[in-house]
C-alpha cells in the first residue's frame, strides 16, 4: 500500500503546483479516486491531463499497488 503523501509528492514531482486530493474508496490503498488541480493543464485536452498523472504515477500502477484510478483534472478558478 502507498501512502497519500507519497502519492501526492509523486504528482508534485511532475506537476509543482498541483494541489491533490486523495480518496481510499476500498479501505485497502488501492481503490483511489484522485482529484487534480494544476495550471499545468491549461491548453490541454483531457487525455493529455490524465496522462500526465499516469506518467508521476507509473511505478505505482506498474507495481499494482493502485489496482483501480478514479482521476478528476482540472484548472484552478
Amino acid at each position: 500500500m502507498v501512502s497519500s503523501e507519497e502519492l501526492s509528492t509523486a504528482i508534485q514531482r511532475v506537476l509543482p503546483d498541483a494541489k491533490v486530493a486523495i480518496e481510499d474508496l476500498s479501505g485497502a490503498g488501492d481503490h483511489l479516486k484522485i482529484d487534480v488541480i494544476s495550471n499545468a493543464f491549461k491548453g490541454l485536452s483531457l487525455i493529455r491531463q490524465h496522462q500526465l498523472v499516469y506518467g508521476a504515477l507509473k511505478d505505482e500502477l506498474a507495481s499494482e499497488a493502485i489496482h483501480a484510478l478514479a482521476l478528476n483534472t482540472s484548472i484552478p478558478n
